[in-house]
């Protein structure tokens, strides 16, 4: 039996939280959610159903989180001890809405996180896609697409993830021992079932990852008592879920490597 967790779960109507939610649960860990949308709130709450943690859905505006203080505030209201960014504009309101809630709310709940001595550990959901820099195991062809089609494409997005990840990365060193900010960085999503993965320094920037995947990763990131703060990449791929973040706790990877803050 896992030991009591309380979770934060932020952006908890999105598909991987969704798939996230049962997972947590079932360790026996508890789960404030975090909704937008009130008329969401008796669907997310079927999520709960059956489990031995306990699901609390609140229904809060990340968009209007605008200091660390209100961060904090509500990290300290649900006592949680992890924190799971899986939140985003989803392109809807605009420039300003990617940047206010993919940005700042996200900048904001890190680092209110790294000053709460309680929370030990925090992960964000981002993108293969958010690099500032070539990394030495990708080739010159690979970054090059990456930056000619991801950027071009998800322009507003890409700089709000990128500078997020950076000051998730950044904080979390200040912490030193006690704390994990780790960020995973899926491909492309998809609505493929949980399968194998590749985890860690990807070979190439393209390709699927599943969400039901990246649910499954998050929460054995979270179980892991190893875990450090670092950048892990993932697409599906060919190995065991369990066997590749062992692999890749034991061996220290950290895909933010090559970064200028690195």
């Amino acid at each position: 039996m896992s030991s009591l967790h309380n979770v934060l779960l932020l952006g908890g109507s999105g598909r991987i939280a969704q798939l996230l939610t049962p997972l947590l649960l079932q360790r026996s860990w508890n789960v404030t959610s975090i909704i937008h949308n009130p008329a969401q709130v008796a669907n997310l709450q079927k999520l709960g159903e059956g489990h031995a943690g306990k699901l609390n859905v609140l229904v809060r505006s990340l968009e209007d989180v605008s200091s660390d203080a209100q961060a904090k505030s509500l990290i300290e209201e649900v006592k949680a001890d992890y924190v799971v960014w899986s939140a985003g504009a989803g392109g809807k309101g605009g420039p300003e809405r990617t940047f206010k809630i993919d940005r700042d709310a996200a900048c904001h709940f890190i680092r209110a996180s790294v000053a709460t001595p309680s929370v030990t550990k925090f992960i964000m959901i981002s993108f293969l896609g958010s690099r500032l820099a070539k990394p030495a195991w990708w080739t010159e062809e690979v970054w090059q697409e990456d930056v000619d089609t991801t950027r071009k494409s998800l322009q507003q997005y890409y700089e709000a993830k990128v500078a997020a990840d950076q000051v998730l990365y950044e904080e979390s060193k200040k912490r030193k021992g006690d704390f994990a900010g780790i960020g995973l960085r899926p491909g492309f999503l998809n609505l493929e079932p949980a399968g194998k993965v590749t985890l860690g320094k990807t070979p190439t920037a393209k390709g699927g990852a599943s969400r039901a995947s990246v649910a499954h990763l998050t929460a054995l990131l979270l179980d892991n008592p190893d875990v450090k703060s670092s950048w892990l990449d993932m697409l599906d791929g060919d190995d065991d879920p369990e066997a590749a973040v062992k692999k890749c706790v034991a061996e220290g990877v950290d895909c933010a490597e090559g970064e200028p803050f690195y």
